[in-house]
């Protein structure tokens, strides 16, 4: 290797979560690794998740809560390191999780920086050179194996590397993108589309959530393509805002609304309000009204604010009993409630992404390794793979499982080459 440069046998660049787990995890196979972090601040995507608590992950987790590369593939990382490992884990470093209703794992002190600090601590006991802020400008593959990293901070050569930099989302927390850079190259192709994955929705002005604020509903959403064919279907709360659309529901949907609008020429984002009830079920309540006023009668399932605001989109005066409403009022109250066209007009953006949609594919790497099959001696995981999870945990889960696999494999290969 290059006298200039110091020489080590295992480098990551990046120390978010999966990082962290890939450098714990080598160390203590006995390959202690020098983790390179760009940010001025650690951990910051830690931090701020879960509103400050950390959803660390879920208790049910399968390969049915991600999207991007195929679900085979997806569930082979997963099982290498599952809940209840991750669950182990934290438990070995003074971290015990417990659950919320809606199966969520967070800390028994709902403090995030309890997470941060028990895996900065953790890593430092692996050994872990933890360098930062250190960013990588430039890495390149050197003749006869290894990697060869730049930046202002000086040079290094790795005999292998692990790239575990993030995707594109909260680029403020260091994760802008320049991963995915490095990977293209080094060889490896990313996925054609990357947009922002668990980001609130904007909606046109004059469309009536945008003055419902502050209310919550549980609803069901559905992203249409032109022809009406369902592309995705998604049940859960939805916030609305002074913007538009958030909550779980929309941040779940908002990968396939903007895929599809990419991909498919156009898409309808569908919101049924009332998600138990059916066309037949919600026409057959509203005939059975008798004296009973529409407005009454929905405000029993909904916020009365809302409830008015969907008998002015329909355009039916809520005032009205059930006995004098008409069949093509009832009619346009059925399609308001359960078949409502939202008018999406984007997202928040990265900056409010809690995730990126896209990536490097899974079938660029070694599935029981995650070892690049482009460049022998590398290995990716966490978000710059091309896997992205629902809200509630699964892409802190993706994080620990993948970067698990990454930090072992790296840590056997440094070991033997």
């Amino acid at each position: 290797m290059n006298a200039e440069a110091a020489s080590v046998p295992l480098v990551v660049v990046g120390a978010g979560a999966a990082g962290l787990m890939a450098a714990i995890t080598a160390g203590r196979a006995g390959q202690p690794a020098v983790v390179l972090e760009g940010a001025s601040h650690l951990g910051a995507k830690i931090l701020v998740s879960g509103g400050g608590r950390c959803n660390v992950t879920h208790d049910v987790v399968d390969e049915r809560s991600y999207a991007g590369s195929t679900a085979p593939a997806i569930r082979r990382v997963l099982r290498r390191f599952d809940v209840a490992r991750t669950v182990a884990f934290f438990r070995d470093l003074g971290v015990d999780l417990k659950r919320e209703e809606t199966g969520k794992l967070f800390p028994v002190s709902d403090s995030s920086r309890t997470v941060l600090d028990a895996l900065l601590r953790a890593a430092r006991e692996a050994g872990t050179d933890l360098r930062h802020p250190w960013r990588v400008e430039r890495v390149m593959c050197l003749e006869g194996g290894g990697f060869r990293l730049e930046g202002a901070q000086g040079i290094i050569e790795a005999e292998r590397l692990v790239l575990a930099t993030g995707g594109k989302a909260l680029p403020r927390s260091g994760s802008d993108g320049a991963g995915l850079e490095m990977a293209r190259g080094l060889g490896h192709v990313v996925t054609p589309r990357l947009v922002p994955a668990l980001v609130g929705l904007t909606v046109a002005a004059g469309c009536f959530v945008r003055d419902l604020s502050g209310i919550a509903v549980p609803v069901r959403l559905e992203v249409r393509a032109g022809s009406g064919r369902r592309l995705a279907r998604i049940e859960g709360s939805l916030l609305c805002t002074h913007f538009g659309i958030s909550g779980p529901a929309a941040m779940d949907i908002s990968r396939h609304w903007q895929l599809a609008t990419l991909e498919d020429g156009g898409a309808t984002l569908v919101v049924s309000w009332l998600p138990a009830h059916s066309d037949e079920s919600l026409d057959a309540a509203l005939r059975d009204l008798g004296g009973v006023s529409v407005l009454s009668c929905l405000a029993r399932a909904l916020p009365a604010r809302l409830a008015r605001a969907l008998c002015e989109a329909a355009g039916v005066d809520g005032a009205v009993v059930g006995h004098t409403l008409r069949r093509e009022d009832r009619r346009a109250l059925v399609r308001t409630l359960l078949e409502m066209a939202v008018p999406v007009t984007g997202t928040r953006g990265w900056s409010h992404a809690e995730a990126t949609a896209g990536g490097v594919p899974l079938s660029e790497v070694h599935l029981e390794t995650l070892e690049s099959r482009v460049v022998p001696g590398l290995y990716l995981c966490g978000e710059i793979l091309d896997v992205d999870g629902r809200i509630g945990g699964f892409n802190f889960q993706w994080a620990w499982a993948s970067g698990h696999v990454a930090g072992s494999a790296a840590a056997r290969g440094a070991a033997t080459s």
